[in-house]
């Protein structure tokens, strides 16, 4: 039986990680089993970089975080190592980031498990799904590219009618 001390420092913990969990856009569980220090460096550097926070922690504990934040149906993928990366505005990132990474280890040492966006639940295939969306800025980048597009040709149409009226006149 643990003491007093030890349940009451897990408690807290797990009430943090509930805090942190109820205040996320969104969030992937990974199995991190097998890749090196210096991948595991790389990839902590990219996903901080992108706003993520990524860290390693027991399946009880995000068990009881993930009950507590009323997060229901990762129970199931909580076996194993697990390592879970949260992000509080960027609802992609998560997926995008440890998705191409996964790609990139061609799924010998890094997988996928679950993930979450606000209330729904995504497994594996889902989080895949979800790695392909480009990021927010890219999906701006490209809705302006494509407006931009059409209105130059109108400004162009426009300003060959003009010159047509000006060699008339």
């Amino acid at each position: 039986m643990p003491s007093e001390k030890i349940l009451l420092a897990k408690k807290e913990k797990v009430a943090q990680l509930a805090e942190m969990l109820k205040n996320s856009a969104a969030g992937v569980l990974v199995d991190y089993r097998g890749i090196t220090v210096e991948e595991d460096t790389k990839l902590r550097k990219e996903l901080r970089e992108a706003g993520v926070n990524y860290f390693v922690e027991k399946n009880t504990i995000l068990r009881f975080a993930l009950k507590e934040a009323g997060i229901e149906g990762l129970d199931s993928v909580l076996e194993g190592t697990t390592a879970i990366a949260i992000s509080d505005d960027d609802q992609t990132a998560p997926a995008r980031i440890l998705g191409k990474f996964s790609e990139d280890c061609k799924g010998e040492k890094f997988f996928l498990k679950a993930g979450y966006i606000g209330d729904e639940i995504y497994d594996e295939a889902g989080v895949k799904a979800l790695s392909k969306i480009p990021s927010r800025e890219t999906l701006l980048a490209q809705l302006v590219g494509s407006l931009q597009g059409p209105m130059q040709k109108l400004a162009a149409t426009l300003q060959a009618v003009v010159d047509k009226d000006n060699e008339a006149a």
